[in-house]
């Protein structure tokens, strides 16, 4: 899902997974609490999950024992080292911020570590989306640089002539979408919104150049994780566009707000590259200030 498929094409090419931040933009927003969390560390020890078996199929993830009423998105701030062949070779870091109204940005960057430094992508991406009733998101506006023409992208949403114009990835965009469309980006915060009203989303459809790309998503067990942020229990989901030998899995955390403690693609069965949690501040300033001139 999202920028797999663009991490996919650096692994075909030997490149490092790192430089590929759009994949992660990932799951993560929520914040289900108004008060800060922060929670730093070094670069988390491997996991050693515990897996259980899947449970049979339900309307959703399952709620917690104060969860009356669906929770709702707020701004965070997440840091997560990327792994390719076992080795670090990237930190991303993506900020969700509250604006006027039902507008939100969501944004990601990437800095390289050790032989990642070697690879000359530098990739920053923003999506800006309005947030409508029942955790629906629709994506207004997206871009991404710093990776060069071939792979930077800029394409607006306008729902009300039901189109999306732009440029992806050097490919000229002028196709009708429809309700549940995503970009790159907003796919992340649109499964969280639906996570966050107690649904497990089943499919996903997101912009792939001039065309749209789907995704199927299904509840693949729970495991118990050892992270930067310390032992956390997790609802494991998988998401898989159809025919595809490549299958995604996150780690997500029913007490965080079902941000992912980690994510992690596989091909026929073989771990081509997991990206690990080391930060997570939740419930910023919705508002903050201007950058100083």
């Amino acid at each position: 899902m999202c920028d797999v498929r663009r991490a996919n094409s650096l692994h075909r090419a030997g490149a490092p997974q790192g430089a590929r931040s759009r994949l992660l933009a990932l799951l993560m927003a929520l914040a289900m609490t108004p008060a800060v969390t922060a929670a730093q560390g070094n670069a988390p020890a491997g996991s050693a999950p515990v897996t259980t078996p899947a449970a049979a199929p339900t309307a959703g993830p399952t709620a917690g024992p104060t969860s009356a009423l669906p929770a709702a998105l707020s701004p965070f701030e997440a840091s997560y080292s990327w792994y390719w062949r076992g080795m670090r070779v990237a930190v991303s870091t993506m900020s969700l911020q509250h604006r006027d109204d039902d507008i939100w940005v969501y944004s990601s960057s990437t800095s390289p570590r050790g032989i990642g430094r070697l690879y000359p992508m530098r990739p920053k991406l923003l999506s800006v989306m309005r947030l409508l009733p029942h955790g629906l998101v629709e994506p207004l506006n997206f871009s991404a640089t710093g990776s060069g023409a071939d792979h930077d992208a800029s394409v607006m949403f306008d729902w009300t002539a039901d189109r999306a114009i732009g440029v992806y990835e050097g490919t000229r965009v002028d196709l009708p979408i429809s309700p549940g469309v995503q970009d790159d980006l907003s796919v992340q915060i649109a499964m969280l919104a639906q996570l966050l009203q107690g649904r497990t989303p089943d499919m996903a459809m997101e912009l792939n150049h001039n065309a749209v790309r789907k995704y199927e998503y299904t509840r693949d067990g729970s495991a118990r994780l050892d992270t930067s942020l310390g032992a956390v229990q997790t609802i494991i989901y998988l998401a898989q566009h159809p025919g595809s030998p490549r299958i995604t899995r996150f780690w997500c955390a029913p007490s965080l707000g079902y941000v992912p403690m980690q994510v992690q693609q596989t091909r026929l069965k073989s771990v081509e590259w997991t990206l690990k949690i080391r930060t997570l501040k939740r419930g910023a300033d919705e508002h903050p200030p201007p950058p100083a001139p």
